[in-house]
């Protein structure tokens, strides 16, 4: 009778170690097909990290397209901002970007011509529009007169505000503007220059400026009521402002780098970008 128990108890241990087995190796195969699974998924469910180099006029626009794009792909977008010139000096010297957006398509263009980004990558996502503008709704005349004329000091303004002219495409367009309107040397030394297009606009809010060229997506920016006066200078006073992106050498192995890129060119992209107070180019 004992022995008898005994191999009872046997076959029952047995057995449970058997079932023990068994369900050891289905999870093993769970976990297997997960992991093939999780390894056939598409790049854009594999999230990554694209690191932006933005022109400072782009701003506004880029924080409406940040969301957007990661809503879309998964993966995750870091911006830096500082006038073109400063990027490409920064790239130039390492910077750690995978992609650059210009306000320009000189700079991306020696940036290939650096060997530092691919050339088949360029393309225009933007055409700026340079506005001049005072945050005192009586100072500027849509038709622009008032560039034209002097006594600035009679309607209380003594400096007018640009972004670097030698970094920053907008503060260069403005010089071409104030050169074809006759704007003389007496006059010029009224102005205040700023790193970038973003810390000219700063000058005129802060009041260190009266008035200033900043670009007509900053302007839009603004609540209506905030919106002072301006005049939105045609676009013959100036050369186009044909904002480039470029694929930087370091982005060509990163699908966040290539999905960013697509998605720069996609209807909704551009639709963004228009709203913000951009023309989309025929690329």
């Amino acid at each position: 009778m004992v022995r008898h128990r005994n191999n009872t108890l046997l076959r029952l241990q047995g057995f449970r170690v058997l079932i023990s087995r068994f369900y050891w190796k289905t999870t093993q195969l769970w976990l297997c097909a997960a992991l093939i699974v999780s390894m056939c998924l598409s790049p854009t469910t594999q999230a990554q990290q694209v690191s932006v180099a933005v022109a400072a006029n782009f701003a506004g626009s880029i924080k409406q397209l940040k969301p957007a794009f990661e809503e879309e792909t998964g993966h995750r977008l870091v911006t830096s901002l500082a006038s073109s010139g400063t990027f490409y000096a920064q790239i130039y010297n390492g910077a750690p970007f995978d992609v650059f957006l210009s306000a320009d398509n000189k700079r991306p263009l020696q940036l290939v011509a650096d060997g530092l980004a691919i050339e088949d990558s360029v393309f225009t996502y933007a055409l700026g529009r340079l506005t001049l503008w005072s945050s005192n709704p009586e100072s500027i005349d849509a038709q622009g007169k008032f560039l034209r004329a002097e006594g600035w000091d009679k309607k209380g303004i003594k400096r007018i505000a640009l972004a670097n002219p030698k970094t920053a495409p907008y503060g260069a367009a403005a010089m071409e503007v104030l050169a074809a309107l006759n704007f003389t040397d007496s006059m010029k030394t009224n102005l205040v220059t700023g790193q970038n297009v973003a810390q000219a606009f700063q000058f005129i809010v802060s009041g260190n400026a009266q008035a200033g060229f900043i670009a007509q997506s900053q302007l839009l920016a603004l609540p209506e009521n905030n919106r002072g006066s301006h005049w939105l200078i045609p676009a013959e006073l100036h050369s186009p402002i044909e904002q480039s992106a470029v694929l930087l050498k370091k982005g060509q192995g990163n699908d966040a780098a290539l999905a960013f890129i697509d998605f720069l060119k996609s209807p909704k992209a551009s639709a963004i970008i228009k709203a913000s107070g951009y023309n989309i180019p025929n690329n």
